[in-house]
């Protein structure tokens, strides 16, 4: 099987991942809340993950409703 690259949105909450769902959603932006991979260091245990090719799209329609505390391609 082929890696695939992804972004990953990284919140400060739960909370706030669940209100990015919400507005990723909306706007018809393919997403996936995954658990946050092991590589990577954050105070929440799950973050958004979505294509490459969508990283504005998520984004512009994220920045003024939540705050994203990091975002990071990693391959899976």
């Amino acid at each position: 099987m082929k890696n695939q690259t992804y972004c990953v949105a990284m919140f400060d909450s739960v909370s706030h991942v669940i209100k990015a769902e919400k507005i990723l959603k909306k706007a018809g932006i393919p997403h996936k809340i995954i658990p946050v991979p092991k590589s990577i260091s954050t105070d929440c245990g799950v973050c958004v993950r979505f294509l490459p090719d969508h990283r504005d799209a998520v984004t512009n329609a994220l920045m003024s409703n939540v705050d994203i505390s990091n975002i990071r391609e990693i391959i899976l």
